[in-house]
């Protein structure tokens, strides 16, 4: 038996993460996925305040963590957004707030365990011009985490990728994102 593919898909909101799981899953029927932490958490009704706050993409984060590193080692995995994506929130927010954001040490393992069980980071970074046709709450959020994602992920600059998951930029039209995240993945 080979061993399971487990692919994060990363992004700032409304950069089409969603869609390619969505799209990926309909063509790759076979892998298991766990929805963006958000969603799961608000599922089991964690309420969160209508404005981004360091305390909810804490929550967040520390679900997606947990729901990786739960999930080890089950079947192919298609991860709606990774710890990463929560890092770069957290630190664009308090960078906002004038407040560093800096892990636990308890927590930051617990990051790099869980990201050292990924093959596979996708990454969707904003494109110019957006495809995105409808308003995007946060706008100035939005760009920024992009922006920070940049560097985490083109340049390991939190030092947390050098034995991790391979990283693969998607861009383009829809369907050129599910080509390339199929071969990524393959």
């Amino acid at each position: 038996m080979e061993d399971a593919i487990r692919i994060a898909v990363t992004g700032t909101h409304g950069s089409g993460k969603t869609t390619l799981v969505e799209d990926f899953l309909d063509t790759h029927r076979h892998y298991e996925h766990a929805q963006e932490p958000y969603w799961d958490l608000a599922e089991q009704g964690v309420a969160f305040p209508d404005a981004p706050t360091i305390d909810g993409f804490t929550e967040q984060l520390e679900h997606s963590v947990r729901v990786i590193l739960g999930s080890a080692s089950e079947a192919d995995m298609i991860f709606d957004r990774c710890p990463l994506d929560f890092i770069a929130y957290l630190e664009v927010l308090g960078e906002k707030e004038g407040v560093e954001w800096v892990p636990s040490g308890k927590l930051l393992a617990k990051i790099e365990a869980a990201l050292s069980t990924l093959d596979l980071i996708a990454w969707l970074p904003l494109s110019q011009p957006d495809e995105i046709r409808e308003s995007i709450d946060y706008p100035k959020l939005r760009q920024a985490v992009d922006t920070r994602l940049a560097g985490i992920l083109r340049d390991d600059d939190l030092g947390l990728l050098e034995h991790g998951p391979r990283i693969v930029e998607i861009g383009g039209s829809r369907p050129a994102r599910l080509a390339r995240l199929g071969e990524a993945s393959a």
